[in-house]
């Protein structure tokens, strides 16, 4: 697990300003680009960009990370579990948990259950192991796992919008965008890169190849095929929510008729607070996580949501009460990140 220091103590509140708030949608959309690259749109020059995101990084407020990209999650091999336990057990659980390279996201929420957990295998059969595993936890006392089938907007698009589309198309990578077709599988050497840019997802070409004993032209050549078309491989910048005046997260669950559910799905995922949107192989086979400014905001958007898929029924919904881990991140109760666990998706489970 890579440890970082944050630089501003536990419980203190500092809001991102404007030029913060762009300067982490630029890296939303061009997350390895150096500072050069950014200034031009961004209206700002190099070195103050540079010191803005050191400050923003080391404090936890701000991070890029690097993870398998969907392609590289086989059938069955990615799902939201459900994980309800014993009172009093909950928080060393959800720390337990959090611990474990295949859960992405663990979560602390209200609702119909105590965790909320997002996990992903390199297979089935890992799957399989890891929700058994689960219920031999002592203090685990139920579990509902929803696989999903297919997904139509994912972490990695979504945009705090500080910047116009201009200024975004500006900065986007010639031939980005997610490739068609089954991605060509990770090897391992690649896998080892992923797991390197996993902290730092901005690590210098130098840095990797000294970790990975390999040439830095070498390393160079991998990124640009580990990277492209986030085929393999996938880099997101992140955010402290609460920092960025997102202050609450929403799962729900829903039921459209199966000959609706892929236009619904794709309907869904075009409203700006879906982070997530994906069916599922249960009885509620839409699912979408929406991020919201304050909680007022969630009956807003689930009367959207109706207008739209108008057959569309709730079944199920739950709050998130705090983020424990994101994307392989462990997160301080105020949101911020103090550590990188590998996602490491291969792993045996223990």
């Amino acid at each position: 697990m890579h440890e970082t220091a944050p630089a501003v103590s536990a419980g203190s509140r500092v809001s991102l300003d404007e030029l913060d708030l762009a300067l982490v949608t630029a890296l939303q959309v061009a997350p390895r680009a150096p500072w050069s690259q950014l200034a031009g749109p961004l209206g700002v020059d190099a070195a103050t960009l540079s010191r803005r995101w050191a400050r923003l990084r080391e404090a936890g407020i701000a991070w890029v990370t690097c993870y398998p990209a969907a392609g590289q999650v086989g059938y069955a091999a990615l799902a939201l579990i459900e994980v309800s336990c014993v009172p009093q057990a909950r928080e060393e659980l959800a720390q337990t948990i959090a611990r474990h390279p295949q859960a992405l996201g663990v979560e602390v929420v209200s609702g119909s259950c105590d965790l909320l957990l997002t996990v992903a295998t390199g297979s089935m059969e890992l799957m399989s192991s890891y929700v058994l595993a689960l219920g031999r936890i002592a203090s685990v006392t139920a579990t509902r796992t929803h696989l999903v089938q297919h997904l139509n907007r994912e972490g990695s698009r979504w945009r705090f919008d500080s910047l116009s589309r201009g200024q975004q198309r500006d900065l986007a990578e010639p031939g980005g965008g997610a490739a068609g077709g089954r991605a060509a599988v990770l090897t391992g050497e690649e896998r080892r890169l992923m797991l390197a840019l996993g902290p730092d997802g901005r690590r210098p070409v130098a840095a990797l190849a000294a970790e990975l004993g390999r040439p830095e032209s070498s390393v160079r050549r991998a990124l640009g095929t580990l990277l492209h078309g986030d085929s393999k491989a996938v880099l997101r910048c992140e955010a402290a929510l609460p920092h960025a005046g997102w202050h609450g997260t929403a799962t729900l669950w829903m039921s459209v008729a199966p000959a609706e559910l892929a236009l619904a799905a794709e309907e869904m995922a075009q409203l700006k607070e879906t982070r997530l949107a994906a069916s599922t192989a249960s009885e509620a086979n839409l699912l979408s996580v929406v991020w919201l400014h304050a909680l007022d905001d969630l009956a807003r958007y689930e009367a959207r949501v109706a207008a739209l898929i108008p057959s569309m029924r709730v079944l199920n919904r739950v709050v998130t009460l705090r983020w424990v881990k994101r994307m392989g991140r462990l997160l301080s109760e105020d949101g911020r990140s103090v550590a990188s666990v590998p996602m490491d998706l291969w792993q045996p489970i223990p």
